[in-house]
């Protein structure tokens, strides 16, 4: 079974000084890996100028995609740190960039590795988390005489309609949390008098509430 997991639902931005480097994190939402390239990409043409650009992402429930890039510090002591915070702190569907102004003195790796990861960690602690806990993709197949009321009354459920296709019926894709798929089936009979198809699919993430 799907875990919860934390997300933010904002960019979130900080800066930090250790022995002159300045450290400037930028923590963002990040729905699929593409759009973390993207975010991190967005930050280097911003910061050209900076000495690095470190970057680590999480993306998908239960740990899914990770990766942790050093732009140039020294192997391990960038990248990684970042993605142990974020992992640490339960974290996924997020992106961090760390971008490091060198003020003129060596930090070692030690130093190094403190100074990445806490700068992530000191951003994460500004920012508003969201929690997001197991849900489904159910598909929903009814007549036309009875889709317009079933539509009406998904939309103004806690259940999030995903698409809408039409053919010789209507298929309504719902995305319904774990903890409500019990009562999704017998909610939806009841609203279609036993007529409608109920049929559960792909695991994904819903916010919690």
């Amino acid at each position: 079974m799907s875990q919860p997991y934390l997300t933010v639902d904002e960019i979130i931005e900080h800066e930090t000084e250790v022995k002159r480097s300045r450290f400037l994190c930028a923590v963002a939402p990040a729905g699929s890996e593409e759009a973390a390239r993207e975010f991190v990409a967005g930050r280097r043409r911003s910061h050209g100028d900076a000495t690095h650009n470190c970057s680590a992402y999480v993306i998908g429930g239960d740990r899914g995609v990770q990766k942790a890039d050093d732009d140039g510090e020294p192997g391990g002591t960038a990248g990684t740190p970042m993605l142990e915070t974020l992992l640490r702190r339960g974290l996924s569907d997020v992106v961090a960039v760390v971008t490091r102004y060198f003020g003129g003195v060596k930090l070692g790796a030690g130093g190094l590795v403190r100074a990445y990861g806490s700068a992530v960690g000191k951003t994460l602690d500004r920012a508003r988390l969201v929690e997001m806990v197991p849900a489904r993709l159910v598909a929903v197949s009814v007549d036309h005489v009875r889709a317009g009321r079933l539509e009406s009354d998904l939309r103004a459920s806690p259940y999030e309609v995903r698409e809408v296709g039409y053919g010789a019926g209507v298929r309504f894709t719902v995305a319904v949390r774990e903890a409500d798929l019990p009562v999704f089936g017998g909610w939806v009979a009841t609203l279609t008098a036993g007529r409608a198809e109920v049929e559960e699919g792909e695991a994904v993430h819903l916010r919690a509430g």
